[in-house]
């Protein structure tokens, strides 16, 4: 991808810096790519990295934070006697547990793994803005470069959560980014509330009584049942939740029996599924009104249920502050109008929404472009955006932390 139109002086500069050393940056990320680990797994990728911000000549490395995460920092021009302000960056390491289809020479080692959602390119990026901050020191303050383990479904930003990341890096806001297939490279896409939404995982079990198939009289079908509580679950969203709000009930799987028992009604039936939302108070009526209604309906059937409501990731919300500033610096690198400041929300989710309730900071969307979308077994990061994501990290910086003018 050629140098984008109407950078601003500074942010040409750091983006040509990149730009030129994009050849390291493809041959990282594709090694990346060959050695997928799943979450607080990610002991050779984590050793790769390091081995990378070693030669980028950064400050300190520190290794082990929630398990497998890594936190490096780079000193800037702090003025002597000046406390330095931190600014945090952040990166996901973790792999997904899917078999790669692509045949390419940068393709998966290990069967059954893959880097299915670019964060082996969201490392390569950080990597490579680490290199240009670490050569050029334009900023005052301390850059924090954080790379996470388990995103996908570990809660890993958690986890370094609660191993001190926040006590040890007091960082004042916290930044990061995901490629996104559904915006042309180019293309930077965030706003200023609710990026990604709360996912919540439910577990149904309805308890019945087993019998022959030819007396489902003499049963209680937990079969049956488990085809009401899917239609009923259904009318959660549309007759419980505000229209002018957003929420998704799915429930996406369903196990009860044995397929090759063909006369037998099974004693139980199990539902797994997710729900969705942006709100807590929207989360919360949810939660309430599907235990009741999965009740209520096995009740009616004679049988019993029990629903196992876990939160996992809470809604990843951008800070205003934070968001117009980043809107700003993308601004600097591509252009207003290869900026979308109001990009619509996604219903997926998103663990850096735990980094976000503990400090303020925002999320951005940095386009790729590509006929596959994420966490599919044909997808595969776009290279020609490698040095605009670390342009785009590296600015954050030297933006967030400007050094004093003479």
């Amino acid at each position: 991808m050629s140098a984008p139109e109407h950078l601003t002086a500074p942010a040409a500069g750091t983006y040509q810096r990149l730009f030129e050393a994009r050849g390291e940056l493809v041959a990282l990320r594709r090694e990346l790519h060959t050695m997928p680990e799943l979450g607080f797994e990610e002991h050779r990728t984590a050793a790769r990295i390091v081995q990378a911000l070693k030669a980028c000549g950064v400050d300190e490395i520190h290794q082990g934070l929630g398990r497998t995460g890594i936190v490096a920092t780079i000193h800037g021009q702090t003025p002597p006697g000046t406390a330095p302000r931190l600014l945090g960056l952040r990166a996901d390491m973790d792999a997904l547990p899917l078999r790669e289809q692509n045949d390419f020479a940068w393709r998966s080692s290990t069967p059954g793994l893959m880097h299915a959602c670019g964060h082996d390119g969201h490392c390569a990026m950080l990597v490579g803005a680490a290199r240009h901050l670490a050569q050029t020191r334009r900023f005052s303050g301390t850059a924090v470069l954080v790379f996470q383990p388990g995103e996908e479904g570990y809660g890993g930003a958690r986890e370094m959560i609660a191993d001190g990341l926040f006590e040890r890096f007091p960082v004042e806001s916290i930044y990061a980014m995901h490629n996104w297939p559904h915006l042309p490279p180019g293309k930077i896409g965030l706003n200023r509330g609710a990026m990604m939404a709360a996912a919540d995982r439910v577990n149904i079990t309805i308890q019945g009584r087993g019998g022959h198939g030819a007396h489902p009289h003499l049963s209680v079908d937990p079969v049956l049942i488990a085809g009401h509580v899917i239609t009923a679950v259904q009318s959660l969203v549309s007759r419980n939740i505000a229209p002018i709000e957003q929420a998704v009930v799915s429930l996406c799987s369903m196990q009860a029996g044995e397929s090759s028992a063909f006369s037998v009604i099974p004693e139980a039936a199990q539902l797994t599924g997710t729900v969705r939302s942006f709100k807590p108070e929207v989360q919360q009526l949810l939660e309430e009104r599907m235990t009741r209604l999965v009740e209520s309906v096995a009740l009616g059937f004679g049988a019993s249920a029990k629903v196992d409501y876990q939160r996992l990731y809470p809604a990843t919300v951008n800070s205003a502050r934070e968001a117009d500033f980043a809107v700003r610096v993308a601004q600097s690198l591509v252009g207003a109008e290869n900026v979308d400041d109001k990009l619509v929300p996604s219903m997926g989710s998103e663990d850096f929404a735990f980094m976000l309730q503990a400090r303020p900071g925002a999320y951005l969307r940095l386009g790729q472009g590509g006929p596959c979308g994420l966490h599919q077994p044909r997808y595969d990061f776009n290279d020609e955006i490698l040095p605009l994501g670390s342009a785009l990290f590296a600015a954050l910086v030297e933006q967030g932390l400007p050094l004093a003018p003479h």
